[in-house]
C-alpha cells in the first residue's frame, strides 16, 4: 500500500514536471486560491457576522423600550449585524423618519456587504484563469511538439509514435488545469451563495428591527431619548448586563 502510493506520487511528480513552466502558474494560482476561500471561511463564521444570540438580545431590549442600552451593546459588538443595528438606533434616537432610518442602515449595509465579498473574487478568478493556463501550455506544447517533428522528419527520424508521445505530455497541462479550476468553481460558488444567505438574513433582521422601533414610537408618540453620552455610558452598560 505505501509502495503504490509512492509510486503514484512520483507519477504525479513527474507529469507535473513534464508539464513545463506552466505548471507552475497553476500551481500557485491554486495555492492562492485556496488561502482566499480558508480566509473568507474563516472571517464569515456566522459568529463573527449575524450572532443569533445577539441579535435576539438586542430585540429583546428594544422591545422593553431600553434602545438606548441596545445602541450601546451594538457598538461594542464587532459583527456586521451590529454595525447595521447601530446605524438603525441611532437614527432612531436622533428622531429620523423610517425613510431616513432604512438609508442609513443601506449606507453602512452596502459597506457590510462589499467587506463580504472582499476576496470571494479571487477564487472564481482561480477558477477562470487556470483552464486557460492548462490550454495555452498545451498549444505552446503543441507549437513544440509540431516544429520537433518536422525537424525530426526532414532526418528523417519521424513516425507516428514520436508525435504522439509529443501530444500526450502537451496535454498534460489542460488535465491539471481542469484539475485546479473545476474544485475552485464550485468552492466560489459554495462562498457566493453562503454570503447571500447571511446578507439576506441581515436584511430580514435590521428591518425588523426598524419595524419594532417604528412600532413603539408609535405607541409612545415619538422617537426615545437621544443616545448617552460617554458619562452616562457606564451606568447603561450595567443596566443592559443586570
Amino acid at each position: 500500500m505505501g509502495r503504490d502510493t509512492f509510486a503514484g506520487f512520483m507519477d504525479l511528480a513527474e507529469l507535473f514536471e513534464q508539464g513545463g513552466p506552466l505548471m507552475w502558474a497553476i500551481l500557485a494560482a491554486s495555492i492562492v486560491g485556496l488561502s482566499a476561500f480558508l480566509e473568507r471561511m474563516w472571517s464569515l463564521q456566522r459568529a463573527r457576522v449575524l450572532p443569533r444570540a445577539f441579535v435576539d438580545r438586542i430585540r429583546a431590549l428594544v422591545a422593553k423600550g431600553q434602545t438606548r442600552e441596545a445602541l450601546l451593546l451594538c457598538e461594542e459588538n464587532g459583527s456586521s449585524i451590529a454595525r447595521m443595528m447601530a446605524a438603525a438606533l441611532r437614527a432612531h434616537l436622533a428622531g429620523k423618519p423610517r425613510p431616513a432610518i432604512k438609508e442609513a442602515v443601506e449606507e453602512v449595509g452596502a459597506r457590510e456587504v462589499a467587506h463580504m465579498d472582499r476576496n470571494v473574487e479571487i477564487v472564481g478568478t482561480v477558477a477562470t484563469i487556470t483552464p486557460l493556463l492548462g490550454l495555452l501550455g498545451t498549444v505552446v506544447g503543441m507549437i513544440k511538439v509540431f516544429r520537433n517533428f518536422v525537424a525530426a522528419a526532414a532526418a528523417q527520424a519521424a513516425g507516428p509514435q514520436t508525435l504522439a508521445e509529443g501530444i500526450w505530455m502537451a496535454l498534460v497541462t489542460t488535465a491539471y488545469g481542469l484539475v485546479v479550476a473545476i474544485p475552485m468553481l464550485l468552492l466560489y460558488k459554495f462562498l457566493q451563495g453562503r454570503n447571500d444567505r447571511l446578507i439576506v438574513e441581515m436584511e430580514e433582521d435590521v428591518m425588523g428591527l426598524v419595524d419594532l422601533l417604528e412600532g413603539r414610537a408609535t405607541r409612545s408618540g415619538g422617537a426615545d431619548e437621544e443616545a448617552p453620552g460617554d458619562g452616562a455610558k457606564d451606568e447603561v452598560r450595567k443596566r443592559a448586563q443586570a
